[in-house]
C-alpha cells in the first residue's frame, strides 16, 4: 500500500461534468483516458416530462436525457467488463433534497461497487464575500453519507470567484468551520476517507489555514485536496505550484482545465495505471481507518 500511496494523483484525469447521455458515452469507450468521472445531480425531469427525480444536470438546468439510477448502472457495467480500464465517479449534489431523494439509488448502487466513489457537496459558506450560493445541509447530509462507509467524502465551501477576482482566501475560521462540522457529525471518529475539494485561485492564497485543516483531519482520518477551477478563473500559478509541492503530488487530486495544468508543469506524470491504483489505495487506506475506527469503539 505504501507503493500505490506514493504515486502521482496529480496525474489523474477527470471529466468534469458528465451529465449527459452523450458525454457518458463519450467517456466509457476502449480509447478514453479518463480515470474519474465527475457529474451533478438535481432533482430535474428527465427529458423535460414525468414527476422530479434525480437527473444529471448542473443549475440551473432542471431537464436531462440521463438519471443517476442509469448513470450508475451504465457505468457499474463498463467497469465490469473492462478490467483495468475502471472509472471512479465523483457525484456531485447540488441541494440537500437531491441527495436525500437520491438515497435509495445510492442504497441499491454503491454496495456492489468496487471501485471509488466520492460523494460530494458544498456544506458550508465560504470566499469570497457575496457568495450567494446556498450550501448543502452538513448534517442531514453526513447523516446520510454515514450509510457508505467505502465512500470517500468529497466536501468543501461555496465560492464566488472569476477572473477579476485577487484578493480571497479560505479563512481560518472558515476551516474551523469545517472541522467542528465534521467533529459535531462524528464523522472524525469513523475513519471514513475525506478530500477538500478547493478553488484552484483561492487555494493559492491560503496555504497556512489548508495545511492546519488537513493536519487537523489527518489524526483520525486520511485527507487530502482536490484543487479544481472553472474555466476564466484568475490564479496565481507560481503561488499554487507552491501549494502542491508543499503537501506533496501524493496528497492533491488536480482538476483543472488543461491550459493551467500546463501552466503549473508539474513533471511527468505516472501512467494510468499506476495513477489509477492510487484511486483504490486511497478508498482502501479509508476503509482500514473506518475499520479500526470501528474496532476500538468495540473495546
Amino acid at each position: 500500500m505504501v507503493k500505490v500511496w506514493g504515486t502521482n494523483l496529480t496525474a489523474i484525469t477527470w471529466a468534469h461534468a458528465v451529465n449527459s447521455q452523450q458525454l457518458l458515452g463519450d467517456v466509457l469507450t476502449e480509447t478514453s483516458n479518463i480515470d474519474f468521472i465527475e457529474a451533478d445531480i438535481v432533482l430535474g425531469k428527465l427529458n423535460g416530462e414525468g414527476e422530479d427525480m434525480p437527473v444529471m444536470a448542473h443549475p440551473p438546468a432542471i431537464i436531462s436525457d440521463l438519471t443517476l439510477a442509469e448513470f450508475l448502472k451504465q457505468i457499474m457495467d463498463f467497469n465490469r467488463g473492462h478490467e483495468g480500464q475502471e472509472k471512479g465517479v465523483k457525484l456531485d449534489f447540488k441541494s440537500i433534497e437531491v441527495f436525500e431523494g437520491s438515497l435509495d439509488i445510492l442504497d441499491e448502487n454503491i454496495p456492489n461497487m468496487t471501485y471509488p466513489v466520492w460523494i460530494n457537496a458544498d456544506i458550508l459558506s465560504g470566499p469570497v464575500e457575496q457568495n450567494k450560493t446556498v450550501p448543502v445541509d452538513p448534517d442531514r447530509f453526513f447523516a446520510g453519507c454515514m450509510r457508505y462507509k467505502q465512500a470517500v467524502l468529497s466536501i468543501g465551501w461555496t465560492t464566488n470567484w472569476g477572473s477579476d477576482f485577487r484578493d480571497g482566501e479560505y479563512t481560518q475560521e472558515q476551516c474551523d468551520a469545517m472541522v467542528e462540522s465534521l467533529d459535531s457529525n462524528n464523522i472524525l471518529s469513523t475513519g471514513q476517507g475525506i478530500t477538500f475539494p478547493v478553488r484552484a485561485g483561492i487555494a493559492a492564497n491560503s496555504a497556512e489555514q489548508l495545511h492546519r485543516l488537513v493536519a487537523a483531519v489527518n489524526e483520525t482520518n486520511e485527507s487530502t485536496l482536490t484543487i479544481w477551477s472553472s474555466d476564466g478563473d484568475y490564479v496565481d500559478v507560481e503561488k499554487l505550484r507552491k501549494l502542491i509541492f508543499s503537501f506533496g503530488l501524493e496528497r492533491i487530486y488536480l482538476d483543472v482545465p488543461e491550459e493551467l495544468a500546463s501552466q503549473l508543469d508539474l513533471g511527468t506524470p505516472g501512467n494510468a495505471g499506476s495513477t489509477f491504483k492510487s484511486l483504490f489505495g486511497f478508498s482502501f487506506v479509508s476503509l482500514c481507518f473506518w475499520a479500526l475506527s470501528s474496532w476500538l469503539q468495540r473495546m
